[in-house]
């Protein structure tokens, strides 16, 4: 793309990040939260029409293929997997994949500072916060991936590891688009929405997911935690680690969380833990269960 048609959408960009600051963020998001939850036939079965016919999602895999046999547009989009879709790779080794979607960034951490998008960086105590303090230390030159879940992938969200949750937390935050016309023009993008951060623990490897919210993203729940998002009043707390939902220790590939409408996954890894899989670089499709990385001996 060249010429007008470049400037036309440089233009097209601009005024769309723009416009998102200026929404009333959270508010719309409870609308959408309202009426993607709504049971009434004619409401539920007119959003599911139209979600397939704009994003053609892959119901291949599903549990249930039927699309309109589910009670609520949320229950479409947050809908389960079929038994085996997604066999893991062998070895203990393994670390893999959480989400379906696309990475946006991956690599090294610099000392605290981790790569948004080309021209934008932001800091691991941005991202977590209040927590900063005690756990930034454990991943100050670690590895990173950020994964991006568009609306028409899967959006569960599974253990990498077989693993044991140590400690959770909730900040609260704006609600901006996580794509990649935000991710490239929003300052601090994933320090500015609202989050969830849990910590765990795979033996003496501490390794952390950050859930990211986003616009319409009008949940996000954990199988500790239930719906955590949307919450009133919308302030920092610790989320308490109890086992009366799920247990503490998950195996790899059990269901740890969900999100409603697309978002976005940072994986937050210790220094010289693991090998990013070969090939994989920013704009690579990643899947629930497949090789991410490799831990190292």
């Amino acid at each position: 793309m060249s010429g007008p048609a470049a400037a036309a959408a440089g233009l097209g960009a601009r005024a769309f990040v723009a416009l998102q600051y200026l929404l009333p963020q959270h508010a719309l998001t409870a609308l959408v939260h309202r009426a993607t939850r709504s049971r009434t036939p004619a409401l539920k079965n007119l959003l599911i029409r139209r979600f397939l016919a704009h994003y053609r999602p892959d119901l291949s895999e599903a549990e249930q293929p039927d699309a309109l046999s589910y009670e609520s547009f949320n229950a479409f989009f947050t809908r389960a997997l079929r038994p085996g879709a997604r066999p893991l790779p062998p070895g203990e080794a393994a670390l893999v994949c959480p989400v379906d979607g696309s990475v946006s960034q991956l690599g090294e951490l610099d000392g605290s500072v981790l790569l948004q998008a080309k021209g934008h960086h932001y800091s691991l105590e941005a991202l977590l916060a209040e927590a900063a303090p005690h756990w930034a230390p454990r991943w100050r030159g670690g590895s990173f991936a950020t994964l991006y879940l568009a609306p028409y992938n899967y959006h569960r969200i599974h253990m990498p590891l077989t693993a044991t949750l140590r400690a959770a937390w909730y900040v609260p935050g704006r609600l901006f688009s996580v794509n990649r016309t935000t991710a490239q023009s929003v300052p601090g993008l994933f320090t500015r929405n609202e989050r969830i951060v849990c910590v765990f623990e795979h033996g003496a490897l501490c390794f952390a997911l950050v859930l990211v919210g986003a616009l319409f993203v009008g949940s996000m729940a954990t199988v500790w935690h239930g719906t955590v998002t949307p919450r009133a009043p919308r302030r920092a707390c610790a989320l308490p680690l109890s086992a009366a939902l799920a247990p503490l220790s998950l195996p790899q590939g059990a269901e740890l969380g969900r999100f409603n409408m697309g978002s976005t996954v940072i994986l937050l890894l210790p220094p010289g833990v693991a090998r990013w899989r070969a090939g994989l670089e920013s704009g690579s499709a990643v899947r629930v269960g497949e090789l991410l990385a490799e831990l190292r001996p």
